[in-house]
């Protein structure tokens, strides 16, 4: 889980420092004491002083106030814990609000002096209510640790889940979900990801991974995302080149190229990984194999499988040709094709298998396409970004930009396209794609579409956000 946490009054005793601080100057100023023991906030009416007076005290004193900074109680300790147990923390400050010189230095020294462990520090505007919100959303932040009012009532409006720290000025707000002490957070955050685990959703990943690049990234991505799936199984799809290696050696390429990665990264693939069909549908092909008995298996032990497929879709057509009913129990997202303004589908996850895809779209198994060309065509990005993110992070790492720059199919290439990540982020963020329902279109031997009304509806995504895509994509492979 990705747990954001503001710093002060969620770790530092913000409130109470000021309150001690406000008391002593009062003495100074006119000794009038506490004129009102429950404002909304004690800056504005708990002492007799004017705005002026208050904003001037504040803001000539606000970085001396934050140096004298506490921690609360056991938050050093249970932050810590939280990252043993494998969350990562986003302290995502409010400090970026023009009242600190230097907020970065303040607050990292801060955090090191208190030995609060982070994977990342964000600074925001906290007179914006939306800025922690945006910033959330692009971290895919899973829970928010807020002391404000108007912030956590913006986060819970963008659908983010948050847990607002007990203060005096926020009591106001009853539907707020409160926590008082560091050990409820923890307590309350253990039990909710005992709840996510058992959400995550079942995948098969059928993928062509030795036919060029992109594969090696998508299987990499959906490894370092395994707090989203379940891996219940990698399927080697067909594919062929006029390059003189056939089906049948593509596939053992294939095999060894995912068991090489699955090593790199740690994952145990015992069991997991299955060749596939060695010929297409279009072929007559209806062969019984390890890769389409799996996907049988495993749709028929879950209540729901997704079939990630990032090749040909022969596996899948088979599987459903041999046993009809679990189209009942499993959804399909495909990269295959192109979008609706292409005039045809000669693309090669599409054309390599043509029967492949009418099988499947016939089934009225659940559907989502993502189209190759005007939408998954974006994910185009350079040699130079990947290095300047990924080099010399992990033997990994430079694999991936080894393959990228010459995916030994079609050439050296200092620019290009890396198709398949696609899927995988359809997967894990469905809010960075906009889509559509529509009617199943027909299938021409030319390989295009002729649109229709009334058939069953299947999904295509229209749109894919590239910048944040990327952003997920390269910080969850660079990590070591």
């Amino acid at each position: 889980m990705r747990i954001g946490i503001d710093i002060d009054n969620c770790i530092s005793n913000f409130d109470d420092t000021l309150l001690k601080e406000y008391l002593k100057h009062d003495k100074e100023l006119r000794n009038t004491g506490i004129i009102n023991e429950s404002p909304e906030y004690f800056r504005k009416g708990m002492f007799d002083w004017t705005v002026e007076e208050e904003k001037s005290f504040y803001n000539e004193n606000i970085e001396n106030f934050a140096r004298k900074l506490k921690p609360i109680e056991d938050s050093s300790y249970y932050i810590k814990k939280l990252k043993e147990n494998g969350h990562e923390i986003y302290i995502i400050t409010g400090r970026n609000n023009g009242e600190y010189i230097n907020p970065k230095e303040l607050t990292t020294q801060w955090l090191n002096k208190y030995n609060i462990v982070y994977d990342r520090l964000i600074f925001t505007n906290a007179y914006d209510k939306h800025a922690k919100t945006e910033v959330c959303l692009e971290n895919n932040i899973d829970l928010m640790i807020e002391d404000s009012t108007r912030i956590s009532l913006d986060l819970i409006n963008n659908g983010i889940k948050v847990l607002t720290m007990n203060t005096r000025y926020n009591q106001k707000e009853q539907t707020l979900d409160r926590v008082s002490k560091w050990k409820e957070i923890y307590e309350r955050i253990s039990k909710l990801n005992q709840k996510e685990e058992t959400k995550k959703v079942n995948v098969i990943l059928d993928t062509d991974i030795y036919n060029e690049c992109d594969d090696q990234f998508a299987i990499s991505y959906l490894l370092k995302s395994q707090d989203k799936f379940n891996i219940e199984a990698i399927t080697v799809a067909p594919y062929h080149h006029d390059n003189n290696i056939s089906i049948e050696e593509g596939i053992d390429k294939s095999y060894n190229e995912i068991i090489k990665i699955c090593n790199w990264l740690n994952f145990d693939c015992t069991n997991k990984v299955f060749k596939g069909s060695t010929d297409y549908v279009i072929n007559g092909y209806n062969e019984e194999n390890d890769a389409v008995n799996k996907i049988i298996e495993i749709a028929d032990k879950n209540d729901k499988t997704y079939i990630l497929a990032i090749g040909a879709i022969t596996n899948v057509a088979v599987a459903i040709k041999k046993a009809p009913s679990i189209v009942n129990k499993i959804e399909v997202i495909w990269l295959g094709g192109h979008s609706f303004l292409s005039k045809d589908n000669k693309e090669f996850n599409f054309k390599q298998d043509l029967q492949a895809v009418r099988t499947v779209f016939a089934s009225k198994v659940k559907l989502t396409i993502i189209p190759c060309k005007n939408v998954a065509s974006n994910l185009r990005t350079s040699i130079y970004e990947l290095e300047h993110f990924l080099k010399g992070k992990s033997e990994l790492c430079d694999y991936l930009c080894q393959r990228f720059y010459n995916d030994g199919v079609h050439g050296i290439q200092e620019r290009r396209v890396i198709w398949d990540i696609s899927v995988i982020a359809y997967m894990i963020n469905k809010e960075w794609f906009d889509t559509e329902e529509v009617s199943c279109p027909n299938i021409h031997n030319d390989t295009s579409y002729e649109l229709t009304t009334n058939n069953h509806k299947i999904t295509i995504v229209n749109y894919l956000n590239v910048d944040k895509i990327y952003r997920d994509l390269l910080k969850k492979l660079g990590e070591i």
